[in-house]
Order: C-alpha cells, then structure tokens, then sequence
C-alpha cells in the first residue's frame, strides 16, 4: 500500500513536495483514540502523540488532529511516532461538542462523500437528515442518504418514506440498503470511486458498522444484536477508524450521534434551505427573521403552502441554534481577549519591577 492508496491528491502531494521533510514523513490518521492516533504511511503503522508545542499552541480542538487528516510525523522506534503538523484540510466535518455552547467537534476530515445511514423501522427521520445536510454542505462534502433495514419495512412504508423526502424537495442522493439481505449493497459499491474518502454517520443502531463490514467483505467492526422490543441494533462503534475497500474506496466508521448541534457555518443551512432563502430575497426588510414580520415573503409563502411547514420550522429552529452558537464564541473570545490582557499587564508588572 502507499499514499495514493490512502487517498493522496495532487494537491496535497504538491503541498507536501514544498515541505522540507529531510528528518520527517507523511502519514494519514487511520484512528483515534483519546488523543493518542494510529498513523499509516502506506507501508507501516504507528502509535502516534502530538508534540508537546502543538499540544500547548491549539486555540481549540480544531487544532488537533483527527481521523482522515494528514500529518507530518517523525518516527522512532519500529512502531511509534510523534505527530508535528497537520497538513491544509480540504473539509472538516464537523458539529457542535456535545453539552459545550460555541465550541466545536470534528467528525472526520479531508472527506469527499458523506453516507448519512437512517434505519427506516425506526430511525427515518427528515428534520435529523436536514441536520445532516446542513453540515456536510457547510464544508463542501456531498451527502449521500443510506435508508437501511428496508427487509424489516413493507413496500408501503419504503414508498412513503421515499414520498416525504420527495416532499420537502431535498436533492439529495439516496439508497434503499439491506444489510441482511445485502439487496442494495451492490450499487453502494459502485458509487464508491478509487481514491475518494467516504465517511459513515448517523445514529446508534442503524447499520453503519454491518455496512462497512460488508464493503470490507469481513467482519472487522463488532456490531450488536437487534433489540427485539425496539428494532434497534446496540452501540458497539467507540472510536472512529478508516479502511481501505478492495475497490480502492476509502472509508471511515464514526460512532453513533445522538445530539448533531450546529456550529456557525452558515454555508449549510443556505444549500439545505435554499427555497426557503430564496424566497427571502422579498422579504421588505433585509433584517427579516421570517417570523412574523410584516412584508415577509416566507411567512407568505408559508400561509400559501409554497412551502413545507415541517421544513420551515426545522429552517427557523436551526437558525436559531445557529445564532446561540455565534452568540457562545464571541462572548468565548472576549473572555479569552480580557484574560489575555490580565496576563500581558501581569507580566509587563512583573517586568517593571525587575
């Protein structure tokens, strides 16, 4: 195996060729497990820590690495290595850290394709999908909606399923998926391109481990029974991991999400709600919340059933998040700036009294 297999681009090989790398290498983050990463360079893998200087100089925790990035790495020992810098990602999937207003968790990153698995017996769910439209979109990651556990549905709830997407007008690519049956494996295979990143997400339950053991044609991922009262398989996925197909596809596992909160990329919600907001371009005041403001082409739109209230309301609610979390970092980067002040006059103290 070698870079290209892992998923080099012309790109980042150019990138890479302008570093000066006489002592060092370039790997790809296959694993992560507490800040401590599994890094491959195509030929070896290495246990692998940041150095204590990108440790200490990282704002936030979209400073450290994660599965899917590019790393300079320098190696000791037959099996170990120390991570010096991330290379220039190309996207970041990301969301909000869970129970942590204005700070952000990365997904994966360097990611070309998002699978978004949805079980149909329990788990469809188009405000949750919208959700995930919204980040993928945010970082120019082209979302893919895998409906599985369609031999546990009739005819009749695929079709309606299919109907209520159709409805609220998402363009979004999709396939039927039995993992059981393996029905509809076959053309998730082919969609799959050599060299190209692909990332699984979704809830606890749904398949996604059982569907990448069927890419990987092995049982590498443990997955968990089916509960009999609830249709929903148990959480095994505790950290995220990335494999190599046998059609030279690349892809990442990521454990189940129960929250997807937002963060302040607004790029997602105007590609996910983008009737809606081109409706707003009537709106008489440019300030429009689409509320219940007077001259308000949406709300309009909205009483004339142009548009679909679910969706309106999942768009206002999304927003909203969206504003709180702009809200939480810029009252985060005050504290941070007035903190900062404390310990500069501190230090200029310390300086004059020398």
């Amino acid at each position: 195996m070698t870079l290209l297999d892992l998923g080099l681009t012309k790109e980042l090989d150019e990138q890479i060729q302008e570093l000066d790398l006489s002592e060092f290498s370039v790997g790809r983050i296959t694993q992560e497990h507490r800040e401590s990463y599994i890094v491959s360079d195509g030929e070896n893998e290495y246990y692998a820590e940041i150095t204590g200087n990108l440790r200490y100089s990282s704002a936030t925790r979209l400073d450290f690495p994660a599965v899917g990035d590019w790393v300079v790495i320098k190696t000791y020992n037959s099996d170990q290595a120390i991570i010096h810098k991330i290379l220039t990602r190309r996207s970041i999937l990301a969301r909000q850290a869970v129970g942590k207003f204005g700070e952000t968790q990365i997904i994966s990153t360097n990611i070309d394709v998002a699978f978004v698995v949805q079980a149909i017996s329990n788990n469809f769910n188009i405000n949750r999908l919208e959700r995930y439209l919204t980040i993928c979109y945010a970082s120019g990651i082209e979302p893919v909606l895998v409906i599985s556990k369609t031999d546990l549905a009739t005819e009749t709830e695929i079709h309606d399923a299919i109907n209520s997407l159709q409805k609220r007008d998402k363009k979004v690519n999709y396939f039927l998926l039995s993992n059981l049956t393996l029905k509809g494996l076959d053309q998730v295979i082919r969609f799959i391109q050599k060299g190209k990143t692909y990332c699984v997400v979704g809830s606890s339950g749904v398949g996604k481990s059982t569907l990448i053991n069927n890419l990987l044609k092995k049982d590498k991922l443990k997955t968990g029974d089916i509960s009999h009262s609830t249709n929903k398989g148990r959480h095994i996925t505790e950290h995220r991991e990335l494999f190599v197909l046998e059609n030279g596809g690349i892809i990442i596992d990521n454990p189940g999400m129960k929250e997807l909160g937002m963060t302040e990329n607004t790029k997602g919600i105007i590609t996910t709600f983008q009737e809606i907001l081109d409706l707003a371009i009537n709106c008489k005041f440019p300030d429009c919340s689409h509320k219940n403001e007077e001259g308000c082409a949406v709300i309009k739109a909205l009483k004339e059933g142009a548009i679909d209230k679910d969706s309106y309301d999942n768009f206002i609610k999304i927003q909203k998040e969206q504003e709180r979390f702009q809200t939480s970092v810029a009252e985060k980067r005050k504290k941070d700036k007035v903190f900062g002040k404390i310990v500069k006059n501190y230090y200029k103290n310390i300086d004059k009294n020398k």
